[in-house]
């Protein structure tokens, strides 16, 4: 009987186990020692470049032997070791447990009890077996085959090896004897021949609970220890304490290499995989201020267009399909964290519909005011009251992040109707109008929020310059993703502006199809960017050119100018008034494909195009192709007109020059910008009845031409202009009024009464928020 376990030129190697560090290094085999003899050690082991799968349970022979360890040999040899119990064995994190705990395995063995793990085979009896040395006795483990008995011999001594490292590392004493263990558990990890997820996780996890318990430590020991775990993060996620960890390390570290060398191929390979944020938020959140950390280097933002430029690649097509969608997800988290304070204050603040200033659908801009100005009976002034206040007090919201003022000005606007007699239904040139809802919108972050903000929204602009990125992230952007106080932000709003200009200037369909709404009845880019819309900054240049990419490819049917002309008409005629080609264009096409069926709006439309040299021109090759819109100018102007919201005083003089207004008796020019310049234009109108200068720059000069000059005028809206008594009291001279709206303005109860005495048809009158109420 030869028994290896205690003969040989290399001893005992019991002892070389206990002599190496926890965990350390393997040692390489004594010389002389015969391979089929010698306990097999993983040095051995490792050179044939097996691989295993950690067991966590397994079926296997089970037989316990009580001795000394010095009557081994006669044991192993003895006739009488021949009984084998079968049993379903669990490697627990603790102990080694049967699932039938009876025999052999009535009581689980602890890994602390085990004190050595060996793989045995004797001479005449060659079986494929493990030794356990436990006190007073031995537990051998019987395989059915060499790779099952030695992937019971790594999992053993894996699960060994952890459960001591948990004991020594849950109360440390000295750091630098913590740091020498995480560097020797490190390269445990990594140099076992199990393959394993739990073979990293398990000692990060490890490391994660030991900087959850000690958060005391130094900068210089938080670095140490990133530095030491590194190797592991090559190819694996960080557990979320440690992430929460690396979190505070680039908050209060941003400057520091760790975050260079260390987190960056962290961060990369996290980008890269397909990533579940909603599971793993803490995992985003490290990725967040990774960036974050990267925006505060000196060269900032370029090292950010760099680390994005990484991701990409060099090529024209990124290799990495979930990298965009994972930077898209990390963005949008941010910007909403920077308005997460005033979101959860949503019950005090405004509405999107409130906010968007003009955005929303004719059929949602209920006029809360009656069609006519009120009468100053007490039956009326309480009915009146029931209906809505016409001014909101302002509304403030502020946060240690976020200060927001919101200032109604009105609630909705009143439509003038024609004299007594005309009942006919509102037409598209009643919706044209637009209600400022809010006419100030003022957001303002914190230092840090507005810091990120600016990261985020600069990323979102460097991935709109890849073509081959563009169309997934005009895709994810579609259903527009970002808090409705996100989009009441000037300055978010007028930054992300660049990325809608990348949308729209795509030639591909899949791309600028991703402005319109992704269903019917909710806001796309298209709208929040359109004239009107709550991100409009530039007139309508961007509406422009959206319009003009949409109308070029498959967009140019006649639902699409339907749609138009329900929503964004008052836009188009502008943007026409002001020799827009596109605008024309799509003028003319809802001219030739009768689009418009109310005549008044088809002779303003008229008007419009005529006012242009480009607009004459295309108009006039219209007509020759449909003789009877010729038909319909011929016989007369149109009686009711609205110019749109935004026009000046000489988008007004262009289109009355372009055309005979002679029968014109209804003009709205409420929410223009138009002011008292433009009264020399409004005097050449020998048939207007009603006037409506609602919410404009209209003032007292252009009031004293007009009570001059439009002496028959019948029905005046001044409500909220900057118009005071000195020229309040020039309208005493226009005794055909019977309706005047005055609310406020600067009237006072000298000058109401005054005209009341002076005016004897006026029966309608509205002084709310002035002197006289």
């Amino acid at each position: 009987m030869d028994l290896t376990s205690s003969s040989g030129g290399g001893g005992d190697p019991r002892q070389i186990e206990e002599t190496k560090p926890l965990l350390g290094g393997d040692v390489p085999a004594p010389e002389g020692t015969k391979m089929g003899a010698v306990p097999c050690r993983r040095a051995l082991l490792l050179c044939n470049g097996m691989r295993y799968k950690l067991l966590q349970e397994g079926d296997i022979q089970v037989c316990v032997i009580r001795h000394p360890r010095t009557f081994l040999s006669k044991i192993l040899t003895s006739k009488f070791l021949r009984r084998w119990e079968p049993h379903h064995l669990t490697l627990a994190d603790n102990s080694l447990a049967s699932a039938t705990p009876t025999g052999y395995m009535e009581n689980s063995v602890s890994y602390s009890a085990i004190e050595d793990v060996q793989l045995l085979s004797w001479e005449n009896a060659p079986k494929y077996c493990l030794q356990l040395t436990i006190p007073g006795g031995t537990v051998l483990l019987q395989a059915a085959n060499s790779y099952l008995r030695d992937q019971w011999f790594h999992s053993l001594q894996w699960k060994k090896k952890i459960y001591k490292y948990k004991k020594v590392l849950s109360n440390p004493s000295r750091w630098e004897v913590v740091l020498k263990e995480i560097r020797t558990l490190v390269d445990m990890a990594l140099t076992s021949p199990l393959q394993d997820d739990s073979i990293n996780q398990a000692p990060l996890e490890i490391v994660s609970k030991l900087l959850s318990e000690n958060t005391n430590l130094t900068t210089q020991e938080h670095e140490n220890i990133i530095v030491a775990i590194a190797p592991l993060l090559e190819n694996n996620h960080p557990p979320p304490d440690l992430c929460e960890f690396f979190c505070k390390h680039c908050r209060e570290r941003p400057r520091s290499m760790v975050v260079i060398e260390v987190f960056t191929p962290v961060v990369q390979r996290i980008l890269k995989h397909n990533m579940d944020f909603g599971k793993c938020p803490r995992l985003r959140l490290f990725t967040q201020e990774y960036i974050l950390a990267l925006n505060e280097l000196n060269a900032g933002m370029e090292v950010v267009k760099k680390f994005i430029q990484s991701m990409h690649g060099p090529t024209g097509h990124c290799p990495h399909p979930r990298v965009l969608p994972n930077l898209v997800a990390v963005c949008l988290a941010a910007i909403y964290s920077c308005y997460e304070e005033f979101i959860n204050s949503r019950d005090n603040s405004p509405s999107l519909k409130e906010i968007r200033n003009g955005c929303q659908q004719p059929c949602d801009r209920k006029p809360t005011l009656p069609l006519r100005l009120l009468h100053p009976s007490p039956d009326l002034v309480s009915q009146e009251a029931t209906l809505s206040e016409a001014r909101l007090k302002s509304v403030v919201v502020a946060s240690s992040e976020i200060h927001v003022e919101v200032e109604h000005s009105s609630t909705a606007k009143p439509a003038l109707t024609a004299s007594a007699g005309n009942d006919s239904e509102p037409n598209l040139i009643d919706c044209l109008m637009v209600s400022p809802a809010c006419s100030t919108v003022s957001i303002e972050l914190g230092p840090q929020a507005d810091r990120t903000l600016g990261c985020y929204v600069e990323i979102l602009k460097l991935l709109s310059d890849y073509d081959d990125w563009r169309p997934s992230l005009a895709s994810l952007l579609q259903p527009i993703p970002f808090p409705k106080e996100a989009l009441a932000h000037e300055k978010f709003t007028k930054e992300l502006k660049y990325v809608i200009q990348r949308f729209a200037e795509d030639p591909r369909q899949e791309v600028h199809s991703c402005l319109l709404s992704v269903r019917a009845g909710k806001d796309g880019w298209f709208q929040l960017y359109s004239p009107g819309g709550v991100a409009c900054d530039d007139d309508g240049e961007l509406f422009a050119s959206m319009v003009h990419i949409l109308m070029g490819s498959c967009y140019k049917t006649k639902k699409f100018l339907l749609s138009l002309a329900e929503n964004k008409l008052g836009p188009c005629m502008l943007l026409a008034l002001r020799g827009n080609q596109t605008m024309v264009e799509i003028l003319c096409l809802m001219l030739e494909y009768n689009i418009i069926d109310n005549n008044d709006t088809q002779l303003q439309i008229i008007s419009t195009l005529e006012s242009t040299g480009v607009g004459k021109r295309m108009y006039e090759q219209l007509c020759d192709r449909q003789r009877e819109l010729k038909e319909l100018q011929r016989k007369g102007g149109p009686t009711r007109l609205t110019l749109p919201s935004k026009s000046t005083d000489a988008d007004l003089a262009r289109l009355l020059s372009s055309g005979s207004f002679g029968n014109l008796e209804n003009l709205s020019l409420a929410f223009t910008n138009v002011t008292s310049a433009c009264a020399e234009h409004l005097i050449k109108l020998p048939s207007l009845k009603q006037l409506n200068l609602w919410s404009t720059q209209f003032g007292d000069a252009g009031l004293r031409l007009l009570s001059e000059h439009l002496t028959m005028l019948q029905v005046l809206n001044l409500c909220e202009t900057p118009v005071t008594d000195a020229g309040l009291l020039a309208l005493s001279s226009m005794k055909s009024l019977c309706s005047l709206n005055m609310n406020s303005t600067k009237l006072s109860a000298d000058t109401y009464e005054d005209l009341k005495a002076k005016l004897p048809n006026l029966k309608e009158v509205d002084v709310r928020y002035t002197e006289a109420w």
